[in-house]
């Protein structure tokens, strides 16, 4: 018996595609809002809280997703611009 080749899901493109379909449009859109809505809400929530090393984890949570949606936005943009820190 020959054996087919495995292809595996997980392994990384060695290039981004030249395209992207409806459906990977469909879900930066959802990672990009998932991202700021999460920050938006670690904002909130390290607003009402008084312990201050609670408030300053939250804050820190807020921020992780604040620069996920930023490196996302960049990936997205077309000529790729340099980090903003």
């Amino acid at each position: 018996m020959q054996q087919q080749p495995q292809m595996n899901p997980q392994a990384a493109m060695p290039e981004p595609p030249q395209m992207v379909s409806a459906k990977d449009a469909m879900y930066f859109a959802d990672m990009l809002s998932w991202n700021l809505l999460a920050a938006k809400k670690a904002h909130f929530f390290a607003s009402q809280c008084r312990d201050p090393e609670v408030v300053q984890a939250i804050e820190r949570a807020g921020q992780m997703h604040q620069r996920h949606y930023n490196m996302i936005l960049r990936h997205l943009q077309n000529p790729p611009q340099p980090p903003v820190m």
